[in-house]
């Protein structure tokens, strides 16, 4: 996919992790919704971290914004790697010891975090991250889309104080 960097729009953030599953999900929505948030990542020129799988929404995801031309790492734990990397790998893949390391490798290396449909990992990874801005200890915006054509397992709609999804 080639963009003309006429139409790119400018952004605040340069990276965004996206928090999704590692299965496409049962609705065909799920794998539109990756493709529209990498489209919309290439188009205002951000680049990608994502939690490093080849498969499911992960990998569209990163597979979009790789083709777009951006900048992907993705971060995934060395005992995920055989279940969750399968074929060829796009952009940079930092493999760390565990789930902890991967929350905040990733967390270290974005800018704000978006999360589309996954499961329970999926969950726990955007609370960790909505904890940690309750706690202080990172203030970068988090947002989950929540409309009727992504209806996740679990639908949430993060608002901060302050922060909205125009942001």
């Amino acid at each position: 996919m080639e963009v003309n960097n006429d139409t790119m729009q400018k952004s605040k953030f340069g990276r965004i992790c996206v928090f999704c599953g590692s299965s496409q999900g049962k609705k065909g929505s799920y794998q539109d919704a990756a493709v529209d948030l990498g489209n919309e990542l290439v188009s205002r020129n951000i680049d990608l971290v994502y939690g490093g799988g080849s498969i499911g929404l992960m990998g569209i995801v990163s597979q979009v914004v790789h083709d777009g031309g951006r900048h992907v790492i993705g971060v995934i734990p060395k005992t995920l790697m055989p279940r969750e990397l399968t074929g060829e790998t796009v952009g940079e893949v930092r493999a760390v010891a565990d789930m902890h390391q991967r929350k905040a490798e990733m967390a270290r290396h974005s800018d704000a975090f978006i999360a589309l449909p996954g499961g329970y990992g999926t969950l726990e990874e955007l609370l960790e991250v909505i904890t940690w801005a309750q706690l202080g200890i990172h203030d970068k915006p988090e947002y989950s889309p929540c409309h009727e054509s992504v209806a996740s397992k679990l639908c949430w709609e993060i608002e901060r104080i302050g922060y909205s999804s125009e942001d």
